[in-house]
């Protein structure tokens, strides 16, 4: 099993590119996909949450109302704080758990996380990051999400920087241009991600150094 991690800021479009090497043969592990399906109704983090936050974060029908929760914790690091404390760790075993699953597979796992730079790259092949210039990001989240440009910049300011994501990353996929642009872009991280080791073997990849950043 090779796997890498994927990651980028908020509005870079990770997801699609996450698509787009699950169109190539890549087993996805989708963070945020993990987090929702343990905030369901009837699921023990659902109840966490709302014994640390009160009923007031629910919506008419018992689904969590995430608008609501966000307003809360992205103005208030130590609510922020709690809320992760609850979240982070049931993630984590689910995570590890599909990891686990996919171990003798021989296929490219894809770890999509969006926290990957503040929680380290133990384990992975690669990491891979997704950028967009901070302004574009806040763009897109004001057009394509709805949010308010101060909210779209509240929420940039609570992740990693983008300094600090390009710092780590073996890979950088630029997703600031077209989608034609894009697709090639993925098409060559693909051939890379092809050469490198499994993840228990020494990280150096085999055959050809990774494209260029």
């Amino acid at each position: 099993m090779i796997l890498v991690g994927l990651t980028g800021g908020i509005g870079a479009g990770k997801s699609t590119v996450s698509a787009l090497l699950a169109g190539r043969g890549a087993v996805v592990i989708d963070a945020d996909a993990i987090t929702r399906a343990l905030q369901e109704p009837g699921q023990p983090v659902l109840a966490a949450i709302v014994d640390r936050f009160g009923s007031g974060v629910l919506t008419p029908d018992g689904r969590l109302d995430r608008a609501g929760l966000a307003e809360i914790v992205f103005g208030d690091p130590d609510a922020l704080r709690e809320l992760n404390a609850i979240v982070h760790p049931a993630v984590g075993a689910e995570i590890a758990r599909r990891i686990a699953a996919a171990q003798d597979s021989g296929r490219i796992v894809v770890l999509d996380v969006p926290l990957l730079v503040e929680t380290g790259r133990g384990g992975l092949s690669g990491i891979v990051v997704v950028d967009v210039p901070t302004d574009t990001a806040v763009e897109r989240l004001v057009v394509q999400r709805g949010m308010s440009e101060d909210d779209a910049r509240a929420r940039v300011a609570v992740q990693a920087s983008r300094d600090e994501r390009l710092a780590k990353a073996d890979v950088v996929i630029d997703n600031s241009s077209t989608r034609e642009a894009l697709e090639k872009r993925v098409a060559e991280v693909w051939a890379w991600m092809q050469q490198l080791p499994d993840a228990d073997r020494p990280r150096e990849p085999r055959g050809s150094v990774p494209p260029p950043r």
